[in-house]
């Protein structure tokens, strides 16, 4: 994906061909960026920026 293509709205799997594979890396990169655990249910709601940003903060503000 390029980032320039990405929007905040943008879905990861239907507008940008990503899988479940690419998911579970996205999820495991976050879980080390930002030194948090998120449970692999919150994939379902992790399907664009807007999603991703609120299960990280989720996680964030539950440490």
């Amino acid at each position: 994906m390029e980032p320039a293509d990405v929007t905040d709205t943008s879905l990861f799997k239907e507008d940008h061909g990503a899988d479940s594979l690419r998911a579970i890396e996205i999820l495991a990169a976050l879980e080390r960026e930002f030194d948090i655990t998120i449970d692999q249910a919150e994939l379902s709601r992790m399907v664009n920026l807007n999603g991703v940003r609120a299960v990280v903060a989720e996680a964030e503000a539950s440490r």
